[in-house]
């Protein structure tokens, strides 16, 4: 049973391995930007992001107590984190796909920008975050210490600080958006 936990967590490391690869080539592929987010916005977006990415990454910059297990030492639950793992990155792959040259890590707007609204785009306005928290969130499972939530949860509230920037900035560029909104949700249909 341990072998399967282990067996579970190493697939993890690879699937995450694999995602950044693919997202770091598939950033070529782009528009270039109109309008880009200043660099005081980009800071508050990304600063708990990455101290989340540390403490997935690095567990001795988490204290002691968040490092301890917190869920039963099951297989089951790396294994579930795992599956949660794959079917996030691959909503998330499916996202930056259908979203194509109008990605940007930063807040921007592209040149002949458009308003994606078809796809993983009908189920929840920022489909990429949907996908990277669920993948978070089975990461956290297979850690099954309180560092691994803590650090969704930094994630999570980067997130939302960047997508109430990008959100302003479609309804500016977008008279539809407005529309859009009322019909989508942000991240979880029915909940957010």
């Amino acid at each position: 049973m341990y072998a399967i936990a282990e067996a579970s967590r190493s697939v993890i490391l690879a699937l995450w391995a694999i995602w950044i690869i693919l997202w770091i080539a598939a950033a070529r592929n782009v528009k270039r930007a109109e309008w880009r987010e200043n660099r005081r916005t980009a800071i508050w977006n990304r600063a708990p992001v990455l101290l989340g990415v540390a403490m997935f990454v690095w567990p001795p910059l988490s204290p002691a107590a968040l490092n301890r297990p917190i869920l039963p030492g099951r297989p089951e639950l790396p294994s579930l984190g795992m599956f949660l793992v794959a079917a996030g990155l691959l909503f998330a792959v499916w996202a930056r796909w259908h979203l194509g040259g109008n990605w940007s890590g930063t807040v921007t707007v592209k040149e002949n920008h458009a308003l994606i609204t078809s796809g993983p785009y009908r189920l929840a306005r920022h489909p990429i975050y949907s996908g990277i928290l669920l993948a978070l969130i089975g990461t956290a499972l297979a850690i099954g210490s309180a560092r691994g939530f803590v650090a969704t949860a930094l994630i999570l509230v980067g997130f939302v600080i960047k997508l109430r920037v990008e959100e302003a900035r479609m309804r500016d560029t977008f008279p539809e958006y407005a529309d859009y909104c009322r019909r989508t949700a942000r991240l979880v249909p029915g909940v957010f």
